[in-house]
């Protein structure tokens, strides 16, 4: 065997186990921080600080009954989360956790990373459709939308920092980053997790599965390990989403004193701990809001973020850093403010006449 072949193997054996023992520990994360928010303890039976909460879950996943709808398409139905889960691993075979430590160095890795990530909405919608359920046909009907909604002003955001940098390698992009994108991008920073979120069906965006109106969405029908595909692949998902913004505005792995590895698990937990908050204190939008607010809000900031960004780079590209990060903040929350007005929450009842 090649020592090509050997790389492989180990690294993604390694890589497996990473998304999962991460996934565990985010499991955790949340149920414990959303427990604080709430005012109540959260997981504290299942071990210390009820750590072991998350392994419990998963044997109880592992051991139930895998149930298929008698009119299902059973073919389509058992592809589906593997389908869906697939495309997530793949993503971060180009992610770096530390300068050069990653499966691939692609010279078109945020590329790569974005046409991977739009497979996995395939296997939610054969998920929907082989399911032959009502509620399941309507969780996929509304992933379809918010997928494509979503999936134009997230490459927009992450443009701006092609542009900035002048490559689609990752590990290209975190060694540009002498001062954090964050600083230099933050509107697009705003836009890029704003939409991530919605891709990835957070809170307030998660209408792919809202139990209080169409039971559990897509992966009603789903029991057992199939159930468990979907589960993973959600939490698998948040990591990829929480690493890409940590490589694309946050430095990725560059920080002082500790190990760069080190430094970009910490980032990632950042972010996510961030998304956990929004989830504790956001509300769920309806369908037509969450429309509206990437159409009408999110596209023309994804938009304006570009004209900015070309115009620093090509009229104003000596101006001091600091006064540049000044300038950005200060752009960012006025077309915040400027775009709001386009886009209105409503009110009342939603009904047909």
């Amino acid at each position: 065997m090649s020592d090509f072949w050997i790389h492989l193997l180990v690294y993604l054996v390694i890589l497996f186990g990473f998304v999962i023992v991460s996934v565990l520990i985010f499991i955790w994360l949340e149920r414990r921080l959303i427990g604080r928010f709430q005012l109540r303890p959260g997981p504290n039976r299942a071990g210390p600080f009820g750590l072991l909460q998350p392994i419990a879950d998963a044997i109880k996943v592992l051991i139930k009954e895998d149930i298929i709808p008698s009119e299902a398409d059973k073919g389509v139905f058992w592809l589906a989360p593997l389908v869906a889960f697939v495309p997530v691993m793949l993503m971060f075979a180009a992610i770096p956790f530390a300068d050069g430590v990653m499966l691939v160095d692609l010279n078109i890795g945020i590329l790569y990373i974005l046409a991977v990530s739009s497979v996995t909405v395939i296997g939610i919608f054969m998920a929907g459709w082989s399911s032959n359920s009502k509620y399941s046909l309507l969780g996929a009907m509304r992933t379809i939308a918010q997928e494509v909604s979503y999936e134009i002003p997230l490459v927009l955001s992450i443009l701006g920092v092609v542009m900035l940098t002048g490559s689609l390698s990752m590990n290209e992009i975190v060694k540009a980053q002498d001062v954090p994108f964050i600083l230099l991008q933050p509107l697009g920073f705003f836009v890029y997790l704003s939409a991530a979120m919605a891709e990835v069906n957070r809170t307030p965006f998660d209408l792919l599965e809202a139990e209080s109106e169409i039971i559990a969405g897509f992966h009603t029908e789903y029991s057992g390990m199939k159930f468990g595909l979907f589960y993973l692949m959600e939490y698998a998902e948040v990591l990829a989403v929480s690493a890409i913004a940590t490589t694309l505005f946050l430095g990725g792995w560059q920080g002082p004193l500790l190990h760069p590895v080190f430094w970009f698990i910490a980032k990632v937990l950042l972010v996510f701990m961030f998304i956990i908050w929004v989830r504790a204190t956001l509300p769920r939008l309806r369908i037509d809001q969450v429309m509206a607010f990437g159409w009408k809000f999110l596209l023309p900031l994804s938009l304006a973020n570009l004209v900015i960004t070309a115009f620093e780079i090509l009229i104003a590209p000596d101006i001091n850093t600091a006064v540049l990060i000044g300038i950005n903040i200060a752009v960012m929350f006025g077309l915040i403010l400027l775009f709001s007005r386009f886009y209105k929450l409503g009110g009342g009842r939603v009904s047909i006449k």
